[in-house]
């Protein structure tokens, strides 16, 4: 059994992948970036990195195998313990090559170093988006040429000094019956602008000598509106064939103290009840690994946004 194959699956539907007894493989998302040296555009992206410290056993990567080999739990934790036994026999003389992960190799500390790979998106968002390089623009500036004024060609023939005094006279009388009438235009706007200043000051007088009394003046509401925060992180405490049994151990966990719920079914029919739902990733890790430790051992996590 390849166990890479399964992790590879996992990690394109949730942030963490825990391997039992040896570690955990974990999302961070990452921008679109440029590098500018190079002009390469590099599309948004989960960048893998492994936790060793995550050994404790959430159910996801076991109860995945079962389902998709159509085996039974116990055969597919084994199965897992065999190929966790096999990679730790591997890392004591050379490196591991994980398909689409990434390399494993062990330090002079005997501790294991994770180098992820590259070539593989697991951003389900940036499906079809791939690396590409765009030339660098050359802008070219072009010299301006001065301009060369353009002599006026003399009139051959000159005009006769009667026509120059008629146009000016014309000039003249046009110009003065455009400003008589403009002085007119102007008398009556004024008289209209007086009119109206009038009128205003005398409604103003009436507006400001009215008394407005409200006898029964209507009550202030505030509303509060709570913003919703999404909570897409969730301690899993079990999934249940009956409904009835689901709300049972929602009843039980509340009465422990916990935000218990019943956060929908999966796709094998089962209703899953939570412990807690987190706002943020660390936290919800935090609490599935106190919990493990302290009520659950087979307590896990479920990235899922719920409405």
């Amino acid at each position: 059994m390849n166990l890479a194959n399964y992790i590879n699956d996992l990690l394109y539907r949730y942030d963490c992948v825990i391997v039992p007894d040896f570690g955990g493989f974990v999302t961070n998302k990452i921008g679109a970036k440029l590098n500018s040296d190079s002009h390469t555009f590099y599309p948004p992206t989960k960048q893998i990195s492994f936790n060793s410290h995550l050994k404790n056993t959430d159910g996801l990567l076991v109860n995945y195998i079962a389902s998709s080999e159509n085996i039974s739990f116990e055969k597919a934790s084994t199965a897992v313990s065999l190929s966790v036994i096999k990679w730790k026999n591997e890392l004591q003389t050379a490196s591991i090559q994980l398909n689409n992960l990434g390399k494993l190799s062990l330090n002079d500390e005997k501790q294991i170093v994770f180098e992820p790979t590259k070539e593989l998106n697991f951003l389900t968002d940036s499906f079809g988006l791939s690396t590409f390089n765009s030339p660098e623009i050359t802008r070219y500036k072009a010299q301006v040429k001065p301009l060369i004024p353009v002599a006026k060609s003399e009139s051959k023939k000159g005009i006769p000094t009667f026509i120059k005094y008629a146009a000016t006279a014309a000039i003249l009388l046009t110009l003065g019956f455009a400003g008589y009438n403009g002085y007119q235009q102007n008398k009556q706007q004024e008289a209209q602008q007086k009119e109206f200043a009038s009128q205003q000051k005398k409604l103003e007088k009436k507006i400001q000598a009215a008394t407005f009394v409200i006898s029964n003046p209507l009550p202030t509401i505030e509303l509060n509106v709570a913003k919703e925060i999404s909570k897409p992180y969730h301690v899993i405490a079990g999934a249940f064939q009956f409904p009835e049994n689901a709300e049972k151990k929602v009843k039980e966990l509340t009465l422990k103290g916990y935000d218990a719920k019943i956060i929908g079914i999966n796709k094998w029919g089962l209703t899953q009840v939570t412990f807690n739902s987190y706002a943020d990733k660390n936290d919800a890790i935090n609490s599935l690994n106190k919990i493990k430790r302290t009520v659950s051992k087979d307590a896990w996590l479920l990235v899922k946004p719920v409405k």
